[in-house]
């Protein structure tokens, strides 16, 4: 392979334009390509700046970038590996990082030696059209890391995974089908299904549209949809009973932002006279009958 013309600039410009594009990591292989000497490597890891992460694979410098380690894993497992299962999910931001630091999850197209460190997957099948890149780190995309999921984790993060990756448009439900039916038969597809077939998937918007279709059909008082009162906008509104029923739409809160904003929202909605009923998505589908009992009675003791 011919290496690039850097003899303009000195391998320390060299090695921090590479390590810029990619989160502070470097390979030995790349930095040859490049035209820096092994010489000059050797001396940079003597003196510590370099620092070996995995075999031929070097951080950048003292400090570690926050996806440093996905990156090397990458680099350390070679050209066709990418980042998945639940180191995917949690670059995807679809489950939080665990506190262990847990290894790196990589699945490869060929077989690939063991590295201290790294989850190394030979994948089954990987299509092309269930890889991508973020951030500039090979990934499995969030349908296929979803799959990959299934048989991994725990029906809590799952269910989260899939509801959240919905809910952020990460993810449609044809893509999730589409990688769920080439995946028939692995481990946790069962599971998968009853998330996939069931409610745990309901975005949002869905479950608004459920809970309307179930007031109509119980021919309760219709409501004011979308509507704004006191600052806020409101999902359902009866403002004869002073009664707001606010939907979530997915089985978990995005992050501890969002659940003390809603905590809050509540707070001023309740003190400006108002009662507020919340709405999940497992009730709409498993409890509707109570949802409109529940409803029906808030609606009359106004």
């Amino acid at each position: 392979m011919r290496k690039h013309n850097s003899v303009s600039k000195s391998p320390d410009a060299v090695i921090a334009a590479l390590a810029e594009r990619q989160h502070g990591v470097v390979s030995r292989a790349q930095l040859l390509h490049a035209g820096v000497t092994a010489k000059v490597i050797d001396g940079r890891l003597s003196r510590g700046q370099l620092r070996p992460l995995h075999r031929g694979v070097f951080q950048v410098g003292p400090i570690m970038a926050p996806r440093a380690r996905e990156m090397a894993a990458h680099l350390a497992c070679g050209a066709s590996s990418v980042v998945s299962h639940r180191s995917a999910a949690v670059v995807w931001q679809l489950l939080e990082p665990d506190a262990r630091q847990q290894p790196i999850e990589i699945l490869v197209r060929a077989r690939e030696r063991r590295h201290p460190g790294i989850v190394v997957r030979r994948a089954g099948s990987l299509r092309n059209d269930e890889v991508t890149k973020l951030e500039g780190i090979p990934i499995t995309t969030p349908a296929r890391t979803i799959v990959d999921l299934a048989a991994s984790v725990s029906a809590r993060e799952l269910e989260q995974a899939l509801a959240l990756s919905l809910a952020r448009r990460l993810a449609t439900r044809r893509q999730l089908e589409r990688v769920f039916t080439r995946a028939k038969g692995r481990p946790g597809s069962a599971r998968l299904r009853a998330f996939l077939h069931g409610a745990a998937a309901l975005t949002r918007s869905e479950a608004e549209e459920r809970l309307l279709g179930l007031i109509r059909k119980a021919e309760l008082p219709e409501p004011a949809t979308n509507a704004r009162i006191g600052g806020f906008e409101v999902d359902f509104l009866w403002r004869s009973a002073g009664l707001v029923v606010e939907v979530d739409g997915y089985a978990f809160h995005a992050d501890a932002t969002a659940f003390e904003n809603d905590r809050q929202r509540d707070l001023a909605l309740t003190s400006a006279g108002l009662r507020v009923v919340r709405v999940t998505w497992k009730q709409l589908v498993q409890q509707p009958e109570v949802i409109l009992v529940r409803l029906a009675q808030s609606l009359v003791q106004r």
